[in-house]
């Protein structure tokens, strides 16, 4: 005998069901309709090729639930689990429809033994299991992150949860009921069935299986007419908006052509971008971009799931057709109903960018770029934006860097250094140009790192040279807060600067210059090797150019910038040269690598005073100095001013020193 069984068992007039089955299909179409009218007022955005790339990446992310699993490995075990049992019971029902519907029969021999007895016997078990889970997390343990108030939650997991477990009922009292051969192969079904038939005669038992199976089905139909107009939409548009993903180089913001843009930034819902509305309804309330917010952590006034739900909330007050009442406080065509009534500004300049919201994300929503666009309608249209950033932006307009009532000049750390200057020597010949940056030539405290560096560089034999008075502000603040014209001003300046001299391959000790001239200049035709001096001196200890001594100071931690590790992926070469030539290594925080809390320097915050909430530096310090460690390392310039201050106010007693990883290895390799 073949094994297989017969799939309507006990069940009549199965024509009511396909009828169901065809108006929840009807609603389901309805829903998804009014929510590409909403999707499709955005403007264009080409987030569909490469399609064999995209299909690849998000096969593999969503299948190994890798992001999910990353760091949050209780709910990512529970999320995997349901994804999984749920994804094996679709299947199933595919087989079933193949096999009756269409008339082909696969359903039998071995496959339907192993795959569609065991396999989805068990993964339904795991789906249940994953419901349970779910359930504990949300309402016994109260996952922080997640929303206190959350019926629309309970219900989700309830209605799941029924589907599941009816249809276990079915399975077991159609094996009870026909005396299956093959009931070793569904164990799970094969024990509700022994349960019910130990409590129910054979009539009670086929009157219970004709009225669960008919209520199941029913469920089920809702559940799917449910589907777009709820959270449960995810199920769809989170893979989805994984395949849409942006493929280039992390952080890079859209340039805007100052020429022919009729508007600058985003004022309108409508002026995003459809990928940007598609973002909205893709998002799932997780709250891991809110509790690995540094804005967040500090009682900022930013949530990064909050401004989403508030775009959402607001998207979906429109008609279908984009259509929405004006907030009543705003009137007249030259006002803005998105930024203000519905996104306050003090909101968007909490933001450092630091994206470890993007990171965080599982779907792949992009918080960092709409909060820019909105940035740069308050800067460059309506002119409103803090006056701290203000004094930075005249200062950059009159003086080509961000730092006003600076004293020192570009060149005052070059004293007493035998350095090739470009704007005094322009025919001098050179390997690598060293790209000082703002804070490395003008802050006191960088001065000395700059000046570290050069004196590496020197002992290892390289032939480098410098801009000196030539070279500018990289544009990276005024990109970030959201002065586009002024980024693509000082870029241009710069880029023709480089281009003059001929310049191939640029050594950068800042991240934020060492991200906007790797992957930002080539939006404006500046092209160049560009390496952060982490990764250039690690190129040179590993080559024996540079043979650091055993460190003789304590332990080391080391803080990830945000630019360097979350934007650019550079998490080893500043931990080897902390440990070359025989170092302790470091002292991992708790919070490293991807997962790094920002210093809360970047986005234009190491210009502006922390006006509420506690300092972000400070919670960043009290991470590092809770490893115990005697030097806080760092790679950049303005972690090295947020985390000296920070050490010290949290310190105490404590001798704690904040040293760049350069100046760590200039001590090292002293003859």
């Amino acid at each position: 005998m073949t094994p297989t069984r017969e799939v309507y068992f006990n069940i009549t007039h199965v024509w009511v069901m396909y009828a169901i089955l065809a108006a929840a299909l009807a609603i389901f179409a309805q829903g998804w309709y009014g929510l590409w009218r909403r999707w499709r007022m955005g403007q264009p955005a080409a987030r569909t090729e490469p399609v064999r790339a995209r299909l690849l990446r998000a096969l593999r992310q969503v299948f190994s639930q890798q992001t999910l699993l990353k760091r949050y490995r209780a709910m990512g075990i529970f999320h995997a689990l349901f994804f999984w049992g749920f994804g094996v019971l679709f299947l199933a029902t595919t087989v079933v429809f193949i096999h009756e519907d269409l008339k082909i029969p696969i359903m039998r021999g071995w496959f339907y033994l192993i795959f569609q007895s065991l396999i989805v016997d068990l993964f339904g078990a795991f789906a249940i299991l994953g419901i349970l889970m779910a359930f504990a997390h949300r309402y016994v343990y109260r996952a922080k992150r997640l929303k206190p108030d959350t019926r629309d939650d309970a219900l989700m997991l309830f209605v799941i949860l029924v589907i599941l477990t009816t249809g276990y009922v079915i399975e077991g009292l159609r094996i009870e009921l026909t005396h299956d051969p093959w009931t070793a192969w569904s164990p799970v079904g094969r024990a509700a069935g022994a349960l019910l038939a130990g409590a129910l005669s054979t009539e009670a038992m086929r009157g219970l299986h004709r009225a669960t199976w008919w209520f199941h089905a029913a469920v089920v139909f809702g559940f799917i007419a449910w589907i777009p107009y709820s959270k449960l939409r995810h199920l769809f548009t989170s893979p989805a908006n994984i395949y849409f993903q942006n493929l280039e180089p992390k952080g890079v913001l859209q340039p805007l052509d100052m020429e022919k843009a009729e508007r600058l930034g985003v004022s309108r819902l409508e002026q995003f971008t459809w990928k940007d509305l598609f973002d909205l309804d893709s998002c799932t309330e997780c709250g891991r971009c809110e509790v690995n917010c540094p804005a967040f952590l500090t009682t900022k006034p930013l949530s990064p799931k909050a401004l989403i739900l508030d775009l959402r909330k607001y998207m979906h007050s429109m008609g279908a057709g984009g259509a929405a009442e004006p907030a009543a406080s705003v009137q007249g065509e030259e006002a803005s109903p998105l930024v203000g009534p519905v996104i306050r500004e003090d909101t968007l300049w909490s933001c450092t960018t630091c994206r470890a919201c993007m990171e965080q994300c599982p779907v792949m929503i992009e918080q960092v770029p709409k909060i820019v666009d909105m940035r740069r309608h308050l800067v460059m249209e309506r002119a409103e934006f803090p006056d701290d950033l203000q004094a930075m932006v005249r200062s950059l307009e009159a003086r080509a860097h961000p730092y006003p009532g600076a004293q020192a000049s570009r060149t005052d750390w070059m004293q007493g250094l035998k350095l090739t200057d470009l704007a005094e020597q322009p025919g001098a010949e050179f390997e690598v140009l060293f790209w000082v940056g703002c804070a490395g030539a003008l802050n006191k405290r960088n001065q000395e790192v700059t000046r570290a560096l050069a004196q590496v560089l020197t002992r290892a034999g390289v032939k480098f040279a410098v801009l000196g008075r030539e070279e500018r502000c990289t544009g990276d603040p005024a990109r970030r807060i959201g002065y586009e014209f002024l980024f693509q001003q000082l870029a241009q300046q710069n880029i023709a600067t480089l281009d003059r001299f001929k310049v191939k391959t640029v050594v950068a000790a800042c991240p934020h210059c060492f991200h906007t001239l790797k992957n930002e200049y080539p939006q404006l035709g500046g092209n160049y090797t560009v390496l952060h001096h982490s990764e250039f001196l690690e190129k040179l200890v590993a080559e024996g150019r540079l043979k650091p001594a055993a460190s003789e100071s304590g332990a080391v931690t080391y803080h990830d910038p945000c630019y360097l590790g979350r934007y650019n992926g550079v998490y080893d070469a500043p931990r080897e040269l902390l440990a070359a030539g025989g170092g302790a290594g470091c002292a991992e925080p708790e919070w490293n690598r991807g997962n790094a809390l920002c210093c809360g320097g970047g986005g234009g915050f190491s210009f502006m005073e922390e006006k509420s909430g506690t300092r972000m530096n400070q919670n960043r310090a009290k991470q590092l100095l809770a490893t115990g460690a005697e030097t806080v390392g760092v790679a950049c310039p303005f972690c090295m001013i947020m985390l000296e201050d920070g050490v010290k106010s949290v310190a105490g007693e404590k001798n704690v020193q904040v040293l760049d990883i350069a100046e760590v290895l200039e001590r090292r390799t002293r003859s």
